[in-house]
Order: C-alpha cells, then sequence, then structure tokens
C-alpha cells in the first residue's frame, strides 16, 4: 500500500509535465525581440498586444525612454554590437545619426507603396519608416493666465514678454526630440544667429527645461505654470481630461519631427524583425496609431481626437530633418552652455 501511494503523486505529477510540454515548448519558442522605442507608454501596450496577437511565436520587450536616452543607449551599444533587434518610434532625427553609423538595415516592408513618400526613407529600399508625425504647439493654461492677467500669444516673439517671466517651461533638446525640434524650427524661422539671441532672451522667461516633451504641457495642465512649450497631442490630451488648457500654433508656424521604425542591422532575430516593420507599416497599425495620433503615414487614415486643434498640418514649417541630424551635436552643445543650468534634475 505503502508504495501505492508513492507511485500515485508521482504518476500524477509525470501526467501533468506531459500535459503542459507543447504549451511549455510553445511558449519558450517564442522569439523575444528587443524593441527600442520613445512612444507613450499606454500606447505601448496596445501595440505590443496587437502586433502579438497576429504574431503568437513572437514576444516584444520595451525599451522606453526619452528620445535623447534611447539615441545615446542605441551609439553607445553600438561598439560592442547592437543588444536589440528593432526601433519601433524613435525620431527621425535620430534615425539619421543612427544611419550614419551604419546601424539601420535596409529594408523595404510589405505595403511600402501605401506610405506617404514624405514619411519613409526616400531610398530604395528604405533603412526607416515613419508612423506618426508631432508638430510644435503651446499649452496654455487659462485659468492661470486670467489670474496673472496674461494674454494668450499668438507668435513665438510674443513669449519674451516681460509678464512670462518664470511662467514657461519647456523640454530639453539634449534629452527630448520635441524640445530639439523647437530650437530647430526657431534656427530655420529666424536664423541661426538670430535665434540664439531668441533663446537667451526667451531664457529669462523659462523657469524649467523638462527631459520630457509631454511634461511641459502636464505642468501647465496643472497649473504648476502658465505655458508649456510642447506638441500638440499632449495639449489635445490635457484637454481630454479636463484640464482649462488652450492648444496654440503660432503664426509662424513651428517645428515638427516624425517617429519612426527601423530593423537595426546585426540583429539576431532578422526574420521576427522583418515581420515587426511589415506589421508596424500596415494600414492596421495606422488604424491603430490614428487613436492615438493625428497625422500618420497612411493616407486616407483619419483620426479624430478631441480637443485636438485646427490647422496643425499647415503649420508645419518646412524644414531640413538631414541638416537638424547632422548638426545635431553642435546645436546641443551650444544650448547646454548657454542655458543647462535651468534643466530638470534626473
Amino acid at each position: 500500500m505503502k508504495r501505492f501511494l508513492f507511485f500515485f503523486p508521482c504518476l500524477l505529477l509525470v501526467l501533468a509535465l506531459c500535459h503542459a510540454g507543447p504549451a511549455a515548448a510553445q511558449s519558450s519558442a517564442r522569439t523575444k525581440l528587443t524593441v527600442y522605442s520613445t512612444l507613450e507608454v499606454d500606447q505601448l501596450t496596445v501595440y505590443k498586444n496587437a502586433f502579438e496577437a497576429d504574431n503568437p511565436d513572437i514576444e516584444i520587450a520595451w525599451v522606453k525612454d526619452s528620445t535623447g536616452v534611447i539615441t545615446a543607449r542605441l551609439l553607445a551599444e553600438k561598439g560592442g554590437g547592437a543588444q536589440g533587434d528593432a526601433i519601433w518610434g524613435l525620431a527621425v532625427t535620430s534615425m539619421f545619426l543612427l544611419d550614419q553609423q551604419g546601424m539601420l538595415l535596409p529594408y523595404a516592408p510589405k505595403g511600402l507603396d501605401q506610405i506617404k513618400p514624405t514619411f519613409r526613407d526616400p531610398r530604395d529600399p528604405p533603412r526607416w519608416v515613419g508612423i506618426d508625425a508631432w508638430v510644435a504647439a503651446l499649452c496654455f493654461n487659462t485659468a492661470e493666465a486670467k489670474k496673472r492677467g496674461l494674454k494668450a500669444p499668438a507668435g513665438w516673439q510674443d513669449l519674451l514678454a516681460p509678464a512670462f517671466k518664470g511662467q514657461i517651461v519647456m523640454p530639453n533638446p539634449a534629452s527630448s526630440g520635441t524640445g530639439y525640434f523647437h530650437v530647430v524650427s526657431w534656427i530655420q524661422i529666424m536664423g541661426e544667429a538670430e535665434a540664439w539671441r531668441y533663446m537667451d532672451r526667451l531664457h529669462d522667461n523659462i523657469a524649467m527645461y523638462t527631459h520630457s516633451g509631454t511634461k511641459p504641457c502636464r505642468m501647465a495642465a496643472g497649473g504648476e505654470f502658465t505655458l508649456g512649450i510642447s506638441y500638440e497631442l499632449a495639449g489635445a490630451t490635457a484637454r481630454q481630461q479636463g484640464a482649462p488648457v488652450d492648444v496654440l500654433l503660432m503664426k509662424e508656424g513651428g517645428g515638427w519631427d516624425m517617429d519612426a521604425t527601423a530593423v537595426l542591422a546585426g540583429t539576431k532575430h532578422l526574420e521576427a524583425a522583418k515581420r515587426l516593420a511589415d506589421w508596424s507599416a500596415s494600414r492596421k497599425a495606422n488604424e491603430l496609431y490614428s487613436k492615438y495620433l493625428a497625422l500618420v503615414a497612411i493616407a486616407g487614415v483619419k483620426s479624430a481626437i478631441p480637443g485636438y486643434p485646427e490647422g496643425v498640418e499647415q503649420s508645419m514649417i518646412r524644414t531640413d530633418l538631414a541638416w537638424a541630424s547632422a548638426n545635431r551635436q553642435r546645436i546641443l552643445d551650444e544650448w547646454r552652455k548657454r542655458y543647462d543650468g535651468k534643466s530638470e534634475k534626473k
């Protein structure tokens, strides 16, 4: 009897292991892709779930941070070989830098002919394919402005008014893609010498340079400051959440950048990385993007984002993203020398 009692639980254990075997094998057989991104966390969760539902043999492991941090990390990893497989959501100005280092694999995803020409690397095959564009805007807290007697700015020069001293927050261009495209746009609108003079005067009114492009809008929405230099979607999100925020586009227009996808050269999971690139460029993915992002890569995919300002696409200045990328280090070195003393502590 004792021998039977000993044998019975062992038999159950063997049967359980046999039953779990195929599932365990399937789980262990999943390809884990390390994917770098600067997109918002809530978006990444949705994109991951949708992609994995269509590709159950692939699992995404995100490496998420701000534009500057992700770019620096990728460049630092180059010496020891890329440790990741793909990028899904990084500024095109950063893509240019990575491409110069030979870090992006030329690849034409399926459905490339549906992508707007301005939303892809013009080379064939492309090194990157765009997801969405994000555009300069100001988040203006109307309740705080009323308390302080501040008038909504209509143009960039209005931000220099003494009444705005200590009431403006802006992203640090060294860590935020949003911050960098603002600096580049002022240089391209005003000319470089005049733009630095403008930023010198604006610096007097700046309370803080944040390490996130979204944070200035959140801070303005929360009433910590009256005005956040940010981007249009951050303002629309704040309005959706009930904040007393107007999303302002400046009369001169403003800068912009584009999030993009790429396969990293040297990936150990090439076929899986290509499938991710295919999916990210698909109409299905673009329709998913449009729930969060207004300007996506496939023509005809429309979004209806509550609180989104009118005229955003018309406000995008003609900008040279290649020049912005090639001059990035020089511009950031000069910016740090002049203004880094007000940067948010990490």
